[in-house]
């Protein structure tokens, strides 16, 4: 089995490519949708938060993660709370995957943010989607982003010489898509599918 963390800065292309690495017959899961799922209505998690956030992170009856994540953003000592929440709840559904995997599998987790991080995860290799600031700010306003959300987003988050410094692999998505699948391609087929076999 090989452990890989998939990771890259808002708008690089990162969840392009991993859609890439399942087509190549990869296992992946997205971090971001584990730690929505440990937050459901009915869950431990739900319940963590609304002890510690109150009713102010719901709305209809829902957590409101828009106004949880505006809370977040703006107080450490409120971040560190909801990491408390829900890190562990995280790690126990991706233990809980990673128990079912086969032996000859080959696990892609998406995880935008791992350079800002302390991860407990033992990955055995990482691979970061890079691009330029001019290029991952334009598909963000084309994707119907502010400028000013884009460039919030991008100080909030690591640059890609930190991603690149922790990465066993980098992919530059400056071109085409194809350009990126060949790179996914290239990468899967001489390092990653050898290396899950211990060649």
């Amino acid at each position: 089995m090989l452990l890989v963390a998939l990771t890259g800065g808002i708008g690089s292309g990162k969840s392009l490519a991993a859609e890439y690495f399942a087509a190549c017959g990869a296992e992946v899961i997205d971090f971001d949708q584990l730690a929505r799922d440990v937050v459901e209505r009915g869950t431990e998690g739900f319940e963590e938060i609304l002890v510690r956030f109150g009713d102010e992170v719901l709305r209809e009856g829902n957590l409101d993660r828009a106004k949880l994540a505006e809370i977040v953003f703006n107080d450490d000592i409120a971040r560190k709370d909801l990491e408390a929440i829900t890190h562990p709840k995280i790690r126990a559904a991706f233990d809980a995957i990673v128990a079912e995997l086969a032996p000859e599998d080959i696990l892609v987790s998406q995880i935008p943010l791992l350079a800002e991080s302390e991860h407990p995860y033992a990955f055995d290799f990482v691979v970061t989607v890079s691009a330029s600031e001019e290029t991952r700010r334009a598909r963000l306003i084309q994707r119907g982003m502010k400028d000013y959300q884009v460039t919030m987003r991008m100080k909030a988050q690591a640059t890609d010489a930190q991603r690149e410094a922790i990465a066993d692999a980098v992919l530059i998505n400056e071109g085409s898509e194809d350009d990126l699948l060949r790179q996914v391609e290239n990468l899967y087929e001489d390092r990653l599918y050898p290396a899950r076999l211990g060649m």
